[in-house]
């Protein structure tokens, strides 16, 4: 396993987030919109946040947007992700956590080059799996 990261929901508000978050922190800040991800979304959310990644050294804070009208609970609006190191290693543990839990996502591959899938384990703590596929070339 390479690393665990919290992993940040908010309903529209990402970006002035993890803005603040930027600025009291001094890291450095990559945001991704569903117009850059070529996701389809309701009218009006397309420059809301697919993905932010904030970095510190070795320390990362990721987060995104929901899209209009998904259940949002201030409060409950995390999950931690794990960045997995092989196939097997991604299926086994996804397999693991899922026990008695919920697949909220099941496992597929993304359009970030990554194979990916999320649950809300039987504690009802959500995760996300998410393991790279090498570069090519």
């Amino acid at each position: 396993m390479k690393a665990f990261h919290t992993y940040l929901n908010f309903d529209g508000s990402t970006r002035e987030a993890m803005s603040f978050y930027q600025k009291c922190l001094d890291a450095k800040l990559s945001l991704q919109t569903f117009r850059d991800a070529k996701i389809d979304v309701p009218k009006g959310a397309e420059d809301r946040i697919v993905h932010a990644r904030l970095e510190k050294g070795d320390q990362v804070l990721m987060a995104s947007d929901t899209t209009p009208g998904m259940p949002f609970t201030p409060g409950t609006n995390f999950s931690i992700s794990i960045q997995c190191e092989s196939l097997p290693e991604i299926e086994k543990l996804f397999s693991a956590f899922s026990q008695g839990g919920k697949v909220t996502m099941p496992l597929q591959d993304t359009f970030w080059n990554a194979r990916f899938g999320m649950l809300a384990d039987r504690f009802g703590v959500n995760w996300m799996f998410n393991y790279e596929h090498p570069r090519k070339g």
